[in-house]
């Protein structure tokens, strides 16, 4: 009988099958948008797939080809302008599939050494676009959630460790912006910690004037039980960069952790044109970004960067007795080269997550990220041109980096909703309603390199009022 592990003609069929998909996926332009279909409709068109013996995996291809992706929405395509898209390369997306094939545990050196050295290039560029020293490293996890606890985690640890047991079972207390990501208060609830949020300027920017007085109206006992400010450099609903320097200042000045969200906008640091705008992020103790946003890798991937690579597994190492062959005496003094990424943050297992940008970056060097990015700043500035050049659009924030929010001028909530359907079920584009400052406003992310001006200017004319 031949099992399910050993190869036979119909695998290497479905194999062949598989491949052609996929090269045809990743090549055409434009990728089809897609559209979200209603679970009864799926389930009349899919039936029940898992069975006892199986409907063969020729069967389950078609299903998916055919019924399941166009059921889901391409991130990748021109249109697609709502959240965070993705634009991965070609050739990133090729290794992804090269790495599944591998079958390579990253967690450790023992075990994927030449993975995690791969892994390892790819963060230290990452590191030296925020000029950090060369004490810096870090891990890839599963994205800008993941990064964020985990940093956190090991800015408390640092702070616990600094009081000498003083507050091992105090709860520990986070500042951070009110425009900062949801994912800060996520990790707050699962460390069973406490927010602080400080108000953010008309832009949507946390800053020190506000920073301060929120510092200086603080009771001794939360100044006492404070031990990380995170700061945002590209906020999610609105692009915009924290003062990172003076950020940085307070942190040092009350001796805490000072960690950047960069996790859409750190990917900006790239770009010779808006390098300057980062200023303060070489002086944080960890930041993140994510490779899967706009430094066009696949999902799922989040560079976490540590000032000090020892921050990491200090305070995320899990001991075990099966585990104890994989931990040797560290030189703390020194850059850890051979790490174990599984101690670098809150996880064990992982897949080598960071070798698609790797390759990506290998294949196409490091200027073409800078020139890709710097494309994508360029569209943003043309839509901004097309926004006011329309007497029904008025343009609500001049972009910090690559998102351009405006009103369409006599709508109501109903009405962005209408159209935002109507382009999507008509496979437009993809663009919700977002809010600023209570009010439904539309909202454009471009970090597609492939979005051009004439896609912009398509769908900004079909804002325009109908002629009477």
């Amino acid at each position: 009988m031949v099992g399910m592990h050993t190869p036979d003609a119909e695998m290497a069929r479905l194999a062949s099958k598989a491949l052609l998909y996929s090269i045809d996926r990743i090549r055409i332009d434009p990728p089809p948008l897609g559209a979200p279909r209603p679970f009864e409709e799926l389930l009349e068109a899919v039936g029940q797939t898992i069975t006892k013996d199986g409907i063969t995996g020729a069967e389950a291809l078609r299903l998916f080809t055919e019924v399941l992706a166009p059921s889901s929405i391409s991130v990748d395509h021109p249109k697609f302008l709502s959240f965070v898209p993705g634009a991965p390369t070609e050739a990133s997306i090729i290794f992804d599939m090269v790495v599944s094939a591998a079958s390579i545990y990253a967690g450790s050196w023992l075990e994927g050494a030449g993975a995690v050295f791969a892994e390892n290039q790819a963060l230290r560029w990452i590191a030296d676009l925020a000029d950090f020293p060369a004490s810096a490293g870090g891990v890839f996890v599963s994205g800008g959630t993941a990064g964020n606890m985990s940093a956190l985690i090991a800015g408390r640890h640092w702070w616990r460790s600094r009081n000498e047991g003083r507050h091992d079972h105090t709860r520990g207390l986070i500042m951070a912006s009110k425009g900062a990501h949801s994912s800060v208060a996520q990790a707050a609830r699962a460390m069973d910690a406490d927010v602080l949020l400080v108000p953010a300027d008309e832009r949507g920017r946390l800053v020190g004037s506000t920073l301060r007085a929120t510092v200086d109206a603080m009771s001794q006992a939360d100044r006492d039980r404070l031990f990380a400010i995170v700061a945002t450099c590209g906020t999610t609903n609105l692009g915009v960069i924290d003062e990172l320097s003076v950020v940085a200042d307070v942190a040092h000045e009350l001796n805490v952790w000072f960690h950047v969200d960069g996790a859409y906008g750190a990917a900006g640091l790239c770009a010779p044109s808006v390098r300057h705008k980062y200023i303060g992020i070489e002086r944080a103790d960890s930041f993140i970004v994510d490779p899967h946003k706009w430094l066009f890798g696949p999902y799922d991937s989040c560079a976490l960067i540590y000032r000090n690579v020892h921050d990491g597994p200090r305070a995320h190492t899990q001991h075990a007795e099966y585990l104890d062959v994989l931990h040797s005496e560290v030189d703390e003094s020194q850059p850890w080269l051979e790490m174990n990424p599984a101690d670098m943050a809150h996880h064990l297992s992982r897949r080598a997550r960071g070798l698609p940008l790797w390759f990506s970056l290998a294949t196409h060097g490091t200027d073409a990220y800078a020139d890709a990015v710097e494309r994508t700043l360029k569209v943003t500035k043309q839509g901004a041109e097309e926004i006011r050049s329309r007497p029904y659009l008025e343009l609500l924030l001049e972009p910090d980096l690559s998102i351009l929010v405006f009103r369409r001028l006599g709508w109501t909530p109903e009405d962005y909703q209408r159209w935002s359907d109507q382009q999507l079920y008509s496979g437009e584009s993809f663009i919700v309603p977002s809010s600023w400052n209570g009010e439904t406003v539309l909202r454009f992310c471009i970090v597609n390199p492939r979005t051009r001006r004439q896609h912009l200017i398509e769908i900004l004319d079909s804002l325009a009022p109908e002629e009477s």
